[in-house]
């Protein structure tokens, strides 16, 4: 494993530092927006903005990394991206902060597609798997670090910020400095969602649904619990243990839809993200073990649907087509996730922080009853005919399962 794992050590430490950098201004400016008193669609909306600079990164990424090579977009990314953590500090103003957010997606959209097909091209299809296996340890482990950093300091002064930044800059070193040759250009992906909504209806309609509700998470769950009357601490800790939840049980729930039809595990995690919703809605005045417990519960159900959903959707399309299915689901979930956070705002604002996961839940409920439409509309396919829950594949990322080592699009 060392020898597999040493020419990309750089490239993983990076991935370390920059993915660390972004937990922590994930969850810095939104609480920061609360105390600022920012309205919730306001918030909404800057985390809705970041999704639609990621889709758009998704998009066109590709041609800049084409154009001048894996590692100036790399650092120029980072550069920009570090750059404009600074910025959010020096103006507080929600208009400004949802541009500068679209402008984080784009960066983070790049730089995710840099890091990812590096990756893809240096794994062999014997060890593929171990390698983003190493990467997905690596990106949910640091993203909690990320998040527990917002206790080093308060929120409403500058050295969070200046942390943040400082985190994004040092990723661009290692990379900078590697002496391992860059991957080959990549290939560019054609996008025809309508095809691949004839091909798999659930992988489409599902890979949106999730990207509703994690996008609404990830934008106002830090203001949900700022707006409970909760400290930096426990604002930390809640984020931090949503994503141990969904990280613990991503294994072994697509090891499960392995052995059921994989329509029936998106129902019940559908099923287990609107009752803990429902949970944290009735529990708005409550904190401590319980909320805990549902953050938990929540992370568990809500952050594995998009895996389920596009195992789902490739066990239904031919390995020729995987790089364009992968792309097609990306963008599905991108756009779910720039509406998410809109959507629950709009419900926050009007029946106050339980509004957030009012909507998740409407989410996941409407998505359990389309699953549960078309599992009446086509037949399981058979066991022995669908591949194993692989998830290098099926991650929110830009790498699909494929018999060659050229990356998908993007995030």
């Amino acid at each position: 494993m060392r020898a597999l794992l040493s020419p990309i050590s750089a490239l993983l430490l990076s991935v370390a530092i920059l993915i660390m950098g972004n937990g922590l201004q994930s969850t810095l400016l939104p609480v920061r927006a609360s105390f600022e008193e920012f309205d919730p669609t306001e918030i909404g909306l800057q985390g809705s903005s970041y999704f639609l600079g990621f889709v758009v990164g998704c998009i066109l990424g590709g041609r800049m990394i084409q154009r001048v090579g894996h590692i100036r977009t790399f650092a120029a990314l980072a550069s920009v991206a570090s750059t404009v953590v600074l910025i959010h500090a020096m103006v507080v103003e929600p208009f400004t902060w949802a541009v500068l957010r679209a402008i984080t997606g784009f960066c983070f959209a790049g730089l995710y597609l840099v890091i990812e097909s590096w990756l893809n091209e240096r794994a062999g299809n014997e060890n593929r798997g171990m390698v983003m296996g190493v990467y997905t340890m690596i990106n949910l482990g640091v993203i909690v670090i990320g998040q527990m950093m917002l206790t080093l300091s308060d929120p409403s002064r500058f050295p969070l910020f200046a942390l943040a930044s400082i985190l994004v800059s040092l990723a661009a070193v290692p990379v900078a400095l590697t002496g391992a040759a860059p991957p080959a250009p990549l290939a560019e992906a054609r996008l025809r969602p309508l095809k691949l909504y004839r091909i798999s209806p659930v992988g489409v309609v599902g890979a949106m649904m999730a990207g509703v509700a994690s996008g609404a998470f990830w934008a106002l769950g830090p203001a949900y619990v700022v707006a409970m009357g909760a400290d930096t601490r426990q604002v930390a800790i809640f984020m931090s243990i949503a994503v141990l939840g969904g990280a613990l049980i991503q294994w072994p729930i697509g090891r499960l839809s392995d052995r059921l039809d994989r329509r029936i595990v998106v129902i019940g995690a559908c099923l287990v993200g609107a009752a803990s919703g429902v949970g944290l809605v009735m529990g708005v005045d409550e904190t401590g073990l319980p909320m805990a417990l549902l953050a938990a519960l929540f992370g568990a159900a809500a952050f594995p649907l998009y895996a389920i959903c596009a195992a789902h959707a490739f066990d239904h399309t031919a390995p020729s087509d995987f790089v364009e299915a992968s792309s097609g689901l990306l963008l599905a979930n991108g756009l779910g996730a720039v509406a998410g956070p809109l959507l629950a705002s709009v419900l926050m604002r009007i029946s106050g922080p339980s509004g957030l996961f009012m909507a998740t839940a409407v989410a996941h409920l409407l998505l359990a009853g389309f699953v549960a439409w078309r599992i009446t509309r086509r037949a399981a396919m058979p066991k022995e005919l669908r591949p194993d829950f692989d998830l290098a594949g099926t991650a929110p990322t830009m790498v699909a399962p494929q018999e060659e080592a050229a990356p998908a699009a993007a995030r």
